[in-house]
């Protein structure tokens, strides 16, 4: 499964992105899939990840109730809505495909990954 993420930039705080993830060979719609992020300096962090029915959903604590993670596996899609964004935000996201939602060594198969920076 090759994975390719899009859809960063610049925002200011309180603004919104929409992050997307796009894959293609493989069985996509057997896979959860998931988004991380890495600021610099920092290790790479769990933010969300769905199911590959979409049947199942987690968010990290520091986006719930901000972010919405969704998928249209006809389109071999994963989407990420980011609203209320907050500087502390900023990183570079990666999507990934894998297994278990929030099990980072479960994922196979990365994006290279799309910036995004929240100015205060």
């Amino acid at each position: 499964v090759q994975l390719q993420a899009f859809g960063g930039g610049l925002v200011q705080a309180g603004g919104s992105l929409r992050l997307s993830c796009a894959a293609s060979g493989g069985t996509f719609g057997s896979y959860t899939v998931g988004w991380f992020r890495q600021a610099p300096g920092k290790e790479r962090e769990f933010v969300a990840a769905v199911s590959w029915s979409g049947g199942r959903i987690d968010y990290a604590d520091s986006v719930k109730g901000r972010f919405t993670i969704s998928r249209d596996n006809a389109k071999a899609t994963v989407y990420l809505q980011m609203n209320s964004l907050k500087p502390e935000d900023t990183a570079v996201y990666y999507c990934a495909a894998g297994v278990f939602l929030r099990l980072i060594s479960s994922y196979d198969y990365w994006g290279q990954g799309t910036e995004v920076t929240v100015s205060s």
